[in-house]
């Protein structure tokens, strides 16, 4: 019998103990011609713990939240419990939204590298999705939150009335999905409020690590109005002008809760991690927003003070909750 590689150990705890797989359920996992090596794992672990698996490998998408062919996302609805590990985000599309409505539970692995799968899924879920939760239940009776940085972030925005997502790795009720590796807790400002400057100085999606000039994107009345900095961030003009004035919506609000987590560059990984906050620009919906385009890009900010209706909820990238 082969000997269980890191890979494998931390794909059957995606399988066993994240999504809670039971013994009669089928398992679908798809993935791309760059992330083989993950959804290979994936399936192969699957049918070695004894379920019905099938393997479907695509080309790999060219922005974030772009949709699946149309015969991926009727597959979607067949199954159970569906893996994404693929290069572009399958998260905030059409696809995944129909197949959670129908009940399936899905992990999406955006971005995933075999490091951070190793690392981030031999987390302990237990107590990170206690955490997340905690947080979770805190910012429901809020009402505007403000963000501070030291690299020049400050951001207010309202969230009354808004969902608060646990992004907390288990994933076991019907049409629960989020992240795996995870650890988040996450919400859709309320559009046309939020206002100020956020300095994205951790990592971008799509771009990577931010190392030599900052991304400073100034927000007025929900949008996105100015991005300046270095390369990165003419990179990041391009891309949503590609898709017009509704990919510079506020999209998210997110407080990373994963402590094994590290800022790696692959955003699946950055915005889960303690210490960090992250804002992204595009697509809300499925958060409960109102703004559906095909684009959807985080950007992670450290050390970031946190205030909730006037009350410090994170100093200096240290939660206080």
């Amino acid at each position: 019998m082969k000997k269980l590689t890191r890979l494998d150990t931390a794909s059957q705890i995606a399988i066993r103990d994240c999504m809670g797989a039971k013994k009669n359920e089928k398992i679908l996992v798809i993935t791309d011609e760059q992330k083989r090596e993950m959804g290979l794992s994936l399936h192969e672990n699957a049918v070695r713990m004894g379920y019905f698996s099938l393997l479907v490998e695509m080309k790999s998408g060219k922005i974030n939240g772009e949709e699946p062919p149309a015969e991926i996302a009727e597959l979607m609805q067949r199954f159970d419990v569906v893996f994404c590990p693929t290069a572009k985000s399958l998260t905030h599309t059409d696809a995944r939204r129909s197949a959670s409505a129908n009940g399936v539970r899905i992990a999406t692995f955006p971005g995933i590298t075999k490091e951070v799968m190793i690392r981030g899924m031999n987390a302990d879920y237990t107590a990170i999705s206690k955490r997340t939760i905690k947080l979770q239940k805190i910012l429901e009776k809020g009402k505007t939150i403000r963000v501070t940085a030291p690299a020049g972030t400050d951001i207010s925005f309202k969230i009354s009335g808004r969902k608060i997502i646990p992004s907390k790795g288990l994933f076991h009720a019907k049409g629960e999905s989020g992240n795996l590796p995870t650890g988040e807790t996450f919400l859709a400002p309320v559009e046309g409020t939020s206002n100020g400057v956020f300095v994205v100085d951790g990592s971008m999606a799509g771009l990577g690590l931010i190392k030599n000039a900052n991304i400073k994107i100034e927000v007025k009345d929900g949008y996105a109005t100015k991005i300046s900095g270095g390369i990165l961030a003419k990179k990041l003009k391009n891309m949503l002008d590609k898709v017009g004035k509704e990919a510079r919506n506020i999209a998210e609000f997110g407080i990373g809760t994963n402590d094994s987590a590290k800022l790696s560059g692959v955003l699946l990984e950055d915005e889960k991690v303690m210490g960090t906050i992250h804002i992204a620009l595009g697509n809300n919906v499925s958060m409960g927003g109102g703004v559906n385009v095909p684009i959807h890009l985080d950007g992670v900010v450290k050390k970031p003070t946190v205030w909730m209706d006037g009350k410090l909820l994170m100093k200096d990238g240290k939660l206080l909750v």
